[in-house]
């Protein structure tokens, strides 16, 4: 299987996963960030809209797309384990916020990113996920500690 110039999976995922977070920003969206290193905030939110963007616009990729349909059905099913996953955290969340659920909630989308990049063999995907896994674990971490 492969993508043409964009791949409307990858697009549809980013917006699943930004509907809690609107949700979220929406009810408690005057939340003061803890996390005082700048330097790691910006590294966070560049590896964030990297990866939003890199998910459903193959930048720098000659062939968009699976050399497997086993490398496939893992990329959709993966993505959809995850991504229910993420939604189910993300309800326990907003009814009782912890530390735990927060450290998953920041966990997931790396590894949505990660395994995306991966399989499509989008190697800037994977760089992006990796920087913005630095930046959002280290934020979310630092964030928690001050609660």
């Amino acid at each position: 299987m492969k993508f043409g110039w964009i791949n409307l999976f990858g697009a549809a995922v980013v917006l699943v996963m930004l509907i809690p977070n609107l949700f979220y920003a929406r009810k408690h969206g005057n939340e003061e960030n803890r996390c005082k290193n700048q330097v790691m905030n910006l590294v966070e939110q560049i590896g964030r809209y990297s990866c939003f963007i890199l998910m459903w616009l193959p930048l720098l990729v000659w062939k968009f797309g699976f050399h497997s349909v086993a490398e496939m059905c893992i990329y959709l099913i993966g993505s959809l384990i995850l991504l229910l996953v993420y939604l189910i955290i993300w309800a326990l969340y907003l009814k009782r916020q912890t530390a735990q659920k927060a450290m998953a909630l920041a966990v997931i989308p790396v590894c949505i990113f990660l395994m995306s990049g991966i399989l499509l063999r989008h190697y800037l995907l994977v760089a992006a996920a990796l920087v913005f896994g630095a930046g959002h674990i280290y934020v979310t971490r630092e964030n928690q500690k001050q609660c």
